[in-house]
């Protein structure tokens, strides 16, 4: 499947899903937005970038935790920003985008986050670099997602693979950082976990 066809299908199953998403999958979106925001650190007046924000949940933890900073959301699906625009206050900037095209200036951001969005990215390395472009020098780039090392996502990736068009690839740990070091971060460190006694993740981090 190519690129624009992969784009389609995500746009297709999350404008159909983005009604009951934050409902259906709550405990897994409250845990990754727990994890992910343990590992942010903002100063007051930061500026941050959510890549693949969906329905906003982590950047309104985002607000709550740090809301001296400048909070900024992208995502392709206009029906997961419709939500995310529900639940929002008007000063966190949202916008349509993918990752691989941030619409964002060089040095834009302090931190760029992305959390439960890797394994729809269908050009990886791309996505890293943009991420990295927009980011100002000593900024960080934090990411959460599934993790392959564990038997339960490699189990759902082969199964998302075969049923699901939006899906592309769950990464291993060394796959991960072997991305991130083609996209200029050899430093880049990840650490894995479990959120519950099946389901397993990883959170890398990098610095520009």
């Amino acid at each position: 499947m190519n690129q624009q066809n992969g784009r389609e299908h995500v746009v297709k199953e999350y404008s159909l899903l983005a009604p009951e998403y934050d409902t259906r999958w709550s405990f897994y979106i409250e845990a990754t937005t727990r994890e992910t925001i343990a590992r942010v650190s903002l100063a007051p007046g930061a500026r941050l970038l959510d890549v693949g924000c969906g329905t906003g949940a982590l950047l309104e933890k985002l607000a709550q935790n740090f809301p001296q900073a400048t909070l900024v959301g992208v995502d392709p699906v206009p029906e997961m920003l419709a939500v995310a625009r529900g639940r929002l206050s008007a000063s966190t900037e949202l916008g349509g985008g993918w990752a691989e095209e941030l619409p964002f200036a060089d040095d834009s951001f302090d931190t760029v986050v992305s959390c439960n969005a890797f394994h729809y990215i269908r050009q990886p390395v791309e996505a890293l670099q943009e991420m990295t472009r927009v980011l100002r020098p000593g900024g960080e780039i934090i990411i959460t997602d599934w993790c392959d090392d564990y038997l339960a996502c490699r189990i759902c990736d082969w199964y998302l693979r075969w049923f699901s068009p939006a899906h592309f690839k769950v990464y291993r740990e060394r796959e991960c950082l072997r991305l991130l070091q083609e996209a200029g971060h050899p430093e880049a460190h990840i650490q894995r976990y479990k959120i519950n006694w099946l389901w397993g993740l990883m959170t890398a981090k990098a610095t520009k």
